[in-house]
């Protein structure tokens, strides 16, 4: 297999201007078979040494991700630039030398080379599936076909930054009761280990018999001393067990059953699945994507397998030439107000707008629900940090209230 290198070159265009820039390429020929493809002709091309201190160090599992944040600017910019007369490829090397990321930076570098030579960009970007996903491409390909590519961007990136949003305020508002929770676990297990240890010898050496409380945090606290790689392993052994079981279809949707099932956070889970439900069909519908195919495409992207199970039921319906809303009932996941909004809709041939509204009514509902919950959540938390250090404090303590029959 041959290793792209780095090319600097040098080129003269057919107006006379001189471009420079950088090529990653198998071959100095390589390059200057690209610079003539694009009507360039190559003045100077140098290989750019590098040398190991130079070199991008990859870390499995930490290199940056190209973010939905990343893909909905990359939207909204492109339809700017296409709206105002530029060409595809044009706007497409203009994003390429202003984005940040360096992976989406390499992405786009490639999808304007497929578009150059024939491509078109539904297909380019299809070539790219973990940047853009399925939605992605659909939209593209049916915002081609319908002659509004710049409106159909102008849609990808306002569904996108919704989906930003709304995932940014159930991760802020997570964000606290997460760190409280961890601190309390390194609090106790801190104890535990080094604290309790040295309340355990002094009390050894004063003898007699210690109250209840005290034996067994002490006897908590030895076993996890003298065992405590096994509790490591086992939690590391249960966090990957889990994570694979997850990926897995059964575990996929008993997982996610489970979720919707929490007393306090099922809630939230629900709402966010109905929300991203609606407002994927939603602009699927609006830009003109069959019916068959944007099921298809919500139940891919749904991120909730309760979600794709109904979406599929509700495919298999309309393929019959049943209703859109009537397999929707059957399934607990949506709730009556979604199903009879959407019969509406599609009686009224208002379906898009009536998802949209849906969409928008769940979004705020998560908001308000996700905001109550931190609201009694951060309470609950303290009394629990309370209940836990001040249990041990008290645990540790309680021998000093009798010291004196200690003392032999």
């Amino acid at each position: 297999m041959t290793t792209a290198l780095t090319y600097e070159y040098r080129a003269r265009d057919n107006t006379g201007a001189v471009h420079a820039g950088q090529m990653d390429a198998s071959s100095t020929s390589a390059v200057a078979g690209t610079l003539r493809e694009k009507g360039y002709i190559p003045l100077r091309i140098d290989e750019v040494k590098t040398t190991g201190l130079q070199k991008e160090i990859r870390i499995p599992g930490f290199e940056k991700k190209v973010k939905v944040k990343d893909i909905a600017i990359f939207s909204r910019q492109m339809s700017t630039m296409v709206d105002s007369g530029l060409t595809l490829i044009r706007s497409l090397s203009i994003l390429e030398e202003q984005t940040d990321n360096r992976i989406l930076q390499g992405v786009i570098g490639e999808v304007r080379r497929a578009v150059e030579q024939g491509s078109s960009l539904s297909a380019a970007l299809e070539e790219h599936p973990e940047v853009f996903n399925h939605l992605y491409v659909s939209m593209v390909r049916a915002g081609e076909v319908g002659g509004a590519l710049d409106e159909t961007l102008i849609r990808l990136a306002n569904t996108l930054e919704a989906q930003v949003r709304l995932r940014s305020k159930v991760k802020s508002a997570m964000a606290y009761p997460i760190v409280v929770l961890v601190l309390i676990v390194f609090i106790v297990t801190g104890m535990l280990l080094f604290v309790v240890p040295i309340f355990e010898n002094m009390y050894a050496d004063l003898g007699g018999s210690l109250p209840l409380p005290t034996l067994v945090l002490i006897k908590i606290s030895g076993v996890l001393t003298s065992l405590w790689w096994l509790f490591a392993f086992g939690l590391t052994g249960a966090i990957v067990g889990f994570r694979r079981w997850k990926k897995t279809d059964a575990g996929r949707v008993a997982w996610d059953r489970f979720k919707v099932k929490l007393p306090i956070f099922g809630v939230v889970v629900q709402k966010v699945a109905i929300s991203r439900f609606a407002r994927t069909f939603s602009v699927l519908s609006r830009t003109g994507v069959p019916v068959l195919q944007a099921l298809d495409i919500v139940a891919a992207t749904s991120g909730n397998s309760l979600v794709s199970d109904a979406t599929l039921d509700v495919q298999a319906s309309v393929r019959q030439g049943e209703s859109l809303v009537s397999p929707l009932h059957r399934h607990e996941i949506f709730p009556p107000m979604v199903t009879h909004m959407m019969a509406v809709g599609e009686e009224t041939g208002a379906l898009d707008g009536m998802l949209s509204k849906v969409a928008d009514f769940y979004d705020t509902e998560v908001d308000d629900t996700v905001n109550a919950l931190t609201s009694l959540i951060e309470p609950m938390l303290i009394v629990v940090m309370g209940i836990a250090v001040g249990g041990i404090l008290i645990s540790l303590y309680l021998p000093m209230f009798n010291i004196a029959n200690l003392i032999q």
